[in-house]
């Protein structure tokens, strides 16, 4: 099964087919509202219609099987299991603000086969549900709640979980839209991380139903041939297409908070050289990026790639820099629970704390 299950939207229409529209959104309005815990608190529905909503559809499209917190208290990950009891992972980390930032799944699995990533190991289950997407900020805000001794707010949320999130499209478009109508979440502030989907990317182009959220492409290598190593599922002409892309997207979407980054993970030996830096910078110059986002290599079992070196990861960003390309570097966050990115595949290591 590769698809993802109805969601409530559609469950709720089928059972009362005759409802007037403004019903969905009193209940959408519901789910987000956090004294509402369940259908009896949503009284402005009858009470025969709560009453058959309790058989037919769970208040919360996934439930959590276990949470675990890194030592450090910066990371938290949850195993999120589905209607189905098909189960996925989702991650709250703090960000410099001292906010948070989740990290969200759109799959169960993966089918992009990313050379380096535990999720890719996993193959590709299914797709998550828009509300199985959505409901991992409702999860966390009631995680939250519970704690009140740490800070309170969701400021951002990343598409950099489970699977690729362009391959759900459709139902990672319904959650962003629930986020942006029934949270303080702006579109800057939540960020689509994708290996790069061609037809789906060109095809956002001209969508006037996709959010004006940002995009970060994952790279990895500045050369078509190389790049399929890491990523197998690499298309064709995949960075003339790419840069034509950018260059597309900065005339309709761009500006200066709608600007796209690439990512890039060092993976010692294979894309981490001066080499590889130097053909980066020549890639970079033709596209319309901003910004490269270098990402130190988390270690997953059963994989032979190492992580680069402090030494070897700063010269590579030198390289960058002394070409005046705009480059950061991602904190590696909860690598103690297997939270990291790239560690993503229903594995429980210890050294954190199970916390539910």
């Amino acid at each position: 099964m590769t698809e993802a299950p109805p969601n409530r939207h559609d469950l709720f229409l089928a059972l009362f087919p005759s409802e007037p529209t403004f019903r969905l959104d009193q209940i959408e309005k519901a789910y987000f509202t956090e004294s509402m815990t369940g259908w009896d608190s949503v009284t402005t529905l009858s009470k025969d219609m709560r009453e058959v909503l309790e058989k037919e559809i769970p208040w919360m499209s996934c439930t959590p099987v276990t949470t675990l917190s890194s030592a450090a208290g910066d990371t938290h990950k949850v195993v999120l299991s589905g209607i189905d009891e098909e189960m996925f992972e989702s991650v709250l980390m703090i960000n410099r603000r001292d906010q948070w930032t989740i990290c969200v799944s759109s799959q169960i699995g993966c089918a992009m086969g990313c050379t380096f990533c535990a999720t890719g190991m996993m193959g590709l289950k299914r797709s998550l549900s828009s509300d199985e997407i959505a409901d991992q900020y409702r999860f966390w805000k009631q995680f939250l709640s519970e704690r009140p001794e740490l800070p309170q707010r969701i400021s951002n949320v990343v598409f950099m979980g489970m699977g690729e999130p362009l391959v759900n499209v459709e139902n990672v478009k319904k959650a962003i839209h629930t986020w942006l109508d029934h949270t303080d979440l702006g579109p800057t502030k939540v960020t689509v991380s994708t290996v790069g989907v061609l037809p789906v990317l060109e095809g956002i182009l001209t969508d006037p139903d996709w959010p004006p959220v940002r995009i970060a492409i994952s790279l990895h290598s500045p050369e078509e041939e190389s790049r399929r190593k890491i990523v197998p599922t690499t298309a064709p002409n995949f960075h003339k297409r790419l840069a034509k892309w950018t260059h597309d997207y900065q005339e309709i979407h761009g500006n200066r908070r709608h600007h796209v980054t690439f990512e890039y993970t060092l993976i010692s030996g294979v894309n981490d050289n001066e080499d590889e830096a130097k053909l980066l910078v020549k890639f970079v110059k033709t596209t319309s990026a901003v910004k490269v986002n270098v990402i130190p290599l988390n270690l997953v079992e059963g994989k032979d790639y190492t992580a680069s070196s402090r030494e070897g990861i700063e010269k590579f960003k030198a390289v960058l820099l002394n070409a005046g390309i705009d480059v950061t570097e991602r904190k590696t966050m909860g690598r103690d629970i297997a939270a990291a990115c790239g560690q993503l595949a229903l594995t429980i290591k210890s050294g954190g704390k199970v916390v539910g």
